[in-house]
């Protein structure tokens, strides 16, 4: 069977998800989906830190960890079925990319709480962790790059200049067809750098 691997990039309760090959060199998008990572779709639900804020702080982190809890079983129900729709197209499923924001540390939930900005990172940084560990539970190897740098990284290890990159990224719709946009350029393209990269993947951890 031939290999495939997924890239995500995450958005606050969604994130977009792209399975892909490689064919003779060239990247073949085969799987497009949107993942919502919360069951109801509301702000309430997508934005827990900013949630959790209003509340008491047991309450607030009591919500925060329920939020987590079922992200990371929407995660892994999404990728199970994508593993399996893959297997039967003749694919197996071994690696995923993940796209980060600035990748710096959280502190503790009350400084987090006491901050707009850590608030807003760490909205996005629970949902990036479900997926993280959802990929851990099917057996992934995973990459996580900051979305900054994936274009330098992905042009020094693929051996092509970002122009190349851009046109092969931007042309990859054509068996999927639209919507096609920022979202599954970038998820392509570190799962495209995910399934040619070896020293730098790890195995995502639960």
């Amino acid at each position: 069977m031939k290999s495939a691997a997924l890239g995500f990039r995450v958005h606050s309760g969604w994130t977009a998800l792209i399975a892909l090959t490689v064919t003779k060199g060239a990247p073949v998008a085969l799987i497009r989906q949107r993942v919502h990572l919360v069951k109801t779709f509301t702000y309430h639900f997508r934005q827990p830190y900013h949630t959790a804020k209003e509340m008491p702080p047991d309450e607030g982190r009591a919500f925060i960890l329920r939020v987590r809890s079922k992200a990371r079983r929407l995660a892994l129900d999404a990728i199970l079925t994508v593993k399996a729709e893959l297997h039967n197209q003749g694919y197996v499923l071994h690696r995923c990319g993940l796209l980060l924001a600035s990748g710096r540390p959280l502190p503790e939930l009350p400084k987090i709480l006491a901050s707009h900005s850590l608030i807003h990172t760490a909205d996005g940084e629970l949902f990036r962790e479900a997926l993280l560990h959802a990929s851990g539970r099917c057996g992934l190897k995973s990459l996580s790059i900051k979305e900054r740098e994936v274009f330098s990284s992905a042009s020094r290890a693929l051996h092509r200049n970002p122009a190349d990159l851009t046109r092969r990224i931007a042309d990859l719709d054509r068996p999927l067809g639209p919507p096609w946009s920022q979202d599954e350029k970038l998820a392509s393209l570190v799962a495209w750098l995910a399934i040619s990269s070896r020293a730098s993947l790890r195995s995502a951890r639960s």
